[in-house]
């Protein structure tokens, strides 16, 4: 055990150079998701849940969107910010409705503060959860997905809207002038 401990702790030295990565901190966490997948795995197994012979393309679509929307709900909305507070620091807004926040810890807080403000990292584990209950539960997954999506459209149309305000008043602007 010490030689493994002295194996990584040289890799890590390694790995980092002058700069100060958890990877302590990443191992927690890929080992959580692995624990994680693994549980959902032996819960669908133990359901008699079958895996489908391929997703279609509008499941397909409908995942990626949702994906996409939770990811960013949780990683950048301020109403999740109580979710992100342990992990992370406000900083400020960051445009439409989001929030821009910096890790803070060290080791395994700050690997879980790099993961929880970033929606791309989040949207493994969203996608996994997302995908899992597609098997496992497929009439109720597909009514988070459908309602995420949804919300993904709204928001696609309220910045749209808020886009064609600001060029009328600039078209009303420069006609005045």
């Amino acid at each position: 055990m010490i030689g493994l401990r002295r194996a990584f702790e040289r890799m890590h030295r390694l790995y980092q150079g002058d700069a100060n990565r958890p990877l302590r901190g990443y191992a927690v966490v890929l080992g959580t998701y692995a624990g994680l997948a693994g549980a959902l795995a032996v819960l669908g197994r133990a359901a008699g849940a079958r895996l489908p012979e391929r997703f279609g393309a509008g499941d397909t679509v409908l995942l990626s969107v949702a994906t996409h929307k939770a990811g960013r709900l949780l990683a950048k909305d301020a109403v999740t910010s109580p979710l992100r507070a342990p992990f992370a620091r406000f900083e400020g807004p960051a445009g439409e409705a989001e929030l821009n926040e910096s890790v803070r810890g060290h080791g395994t807080q700050h690997a879980v503060g790099e993961m929880v403000t970033c929606p791309f990292c989040l949207a493994v584990w969203v996608s996994t959860g997302l995908s899992a209950g597609m098997v496992l539960a497929p009439r109720a997954a597909r009514l988070v997905c459908t309602a995420l999506t949804a919300v993904a459209a709204s928001d696609a149309l309220q910045l749209a809207y808020d886009t064609g305000k600001q060029r009328l008043r600039l078209a009303a602007r420069q006609a005045g002038d």
